[in-house]
């Protein structure tokens, strides 16, 4: 249990969830368990393992089988290129749901960015030249409800990730958070593109004020060339099982994935730890991962003296130091300052009838209804659409990973707007720099 568990501010933090119906970000929280990183940064997260997020760049038709040492018979380039996503993809996990736990104790509640609100940087790779630069871009594109669209992009071998996250959350009895992810990832390799959905979460141990993530749910990874990949989160229960554990299976096509024994390749264990792997018709597994092999490579971003005002660690620096702190009254002033300029600025633009415009992001509409010229319709060969369409995924706005006919898909959505990156818009951009 944290030492904090009895304090007076946890308890009262504690009554106000047991009610709470609405945005979390505009949840007050004690100090200790506020974190002084803003959620824009939470992008770098996916491309914080250089050598695995660039080498399905790496294979090829006559490399391919030296890329699966635990499959040297491994079927097609196809193939083991999807087997690379998937462990890039299983890499990025600890990352984005355990680092804050592993560095600072427990999961802290982030900064809810502000509108316009970015964060850039790149990674320079110079330890292996053939990797070439990778280039950071995120921006908050909506406050209510909180959007953060992002794009990762590395020019020299043709590798580039584009996607953007929102989430709903509520609370259960036990005061356990629930989390659903809204929005996607688009992965796409050379002439290959690939869909990602991410899976919903829940956080434990609030009531001993020792918070932690768990994944449940399932997420998708469809291939453009037919092949898809189904990953199935569970956590321990009471009695069995282990923390972070998964399930991954790999199809030829989706229609073969509502038979398990179709799979070619199941892939088990913890992402936080090590997994295995084993083939189609084998009883012999390998090791397919081990998240402690593979450390981290940070994301190089410019001093705060040299970033942009709407840079994250540039806007929330007062804030920032206070919470490291502890200082409450000062972590207070510092974050109403922020808000109250930001609020100001929305009158402002109220007033004049105009619209904060995104610097790097548009939105598309997948259902072309929208009539705002600040929408684009979906063309019919849009990557989202035509790889949705092999899963029979749906493309309005419900949670990720839901499928035509299910339960959300079935409710009166309206909406198919998601966000897309414009590359021109950021070759255009003179005001931030990497």
């Amino acid at each position: 249990m944290s030492q904090h568990a009895s304090s007076s501010s946890w308890t009262s933090f504690l009554k106000s969830i047991s009610s709470f119906n609405g945005d979390l970000s505009s949840l007050s929280a004690p100090p200790f368990i506020l974190s002084p990183t803003s959620l824009t940064e939470f992008s770098q997260y996916w491309a914080e393992h250089p050598a695995l997020f660039l080498e399905p760049s790496l294979i090829d038709g006559e490399n391919y089988k030296d890329h699966c040492p635990f499959d040297p018979n491994v079927e097609s380039k196809e193939v083991a290129q999807m087997l690379a996503v998937v462990r890039w993809f299983i890499s990025t996990l600890r990352s984005q749901y355990c680092s804050r736990s592993e560095s600072m104790g427990s999961e802290k509640k982030p900064l809810n960015p502000f509108l316009g609100e970015v964060f850039v940087g790149k990674w320079k790779n110079d330890e292996h030249p053939e990797f070439g630069e990778t280039v950071l871009l995120s921006e908050q594109v909506s406050h209510h409800p909180p959007m953060t669209a992002f794009s990762i992009f590395n020019e020299k071998n043709d590798v580039s990730l584009q996607g953007y996250n929102q989430i709903k959350t509520g609370f259960t009895k036990t005061l356990t958070l629930t989390v659903k992810p809204y929005g996607h990832v688009i992965l796409k390799i050379k002439d290959e593109t690939y869909l990602i959905t991410t899976p919903p979460l829940h956080i434990e141990g609030i009531l001993v004020a020792s918070p932690f993530v768990e994944l449940g749910g399932r997420s998708f990874i469809q291939s453009s060339n037919g092949m898809l990949c189904v990953i199935e989160f569970s956590g321990r229960g009471y009695f069995t099982g282990k923390k972070n554990s998964f399930k991954a299976r790999i199809y030829r096509s989706p229609q073969e994935h509502s038979h398990k024994e179709n799979a070619l390749y199941l892939i088990s264990g913890q992402w936080s730890g090590v997994s295995t792997i084993i083939k189609k018709d084998s009883q012999v597994s390998h090791q397919f991962y081990d998240s402690s092999e593979t450390p981290t490579e940070h994301l190089l971003v410019k001093p705060i003296e040299e970033q942009h005002p709407l840079e994250s660690r540039r806007a929330w620096k007062d804030v920032a130091e206070a919470i490291r702190q502890g200082n409450i009254s000062m972590i207070k002033k510092t974050k109403e300052e922020l808000e109250n300029k930001q609020r100001a600025l929305r009158e402002q633009e109220r007033v004049k009838g105009v619209e904060w415009q995104r610097r790097w992001f548009k939105q598309v509409d997948y259902m072309n209804e929208n009539t705002s010229n600040d929408v684009e319709k979906a063309s019919e060969d849009d990557a989202f659409r035509k790889l949705a369409s092999k899963l029979q995924l749906s493309v309005k706005n419900v949670p990720s990973g839901t499928l035509i006919g299910g339960k959300d898909d079935k409710k009166d959505v309206s909406t198919a707007l998601h966000w897309r990156f414009d590359k021109n818009l950021w070759m255009r951009e003179n005001e931030i720099t990497i």
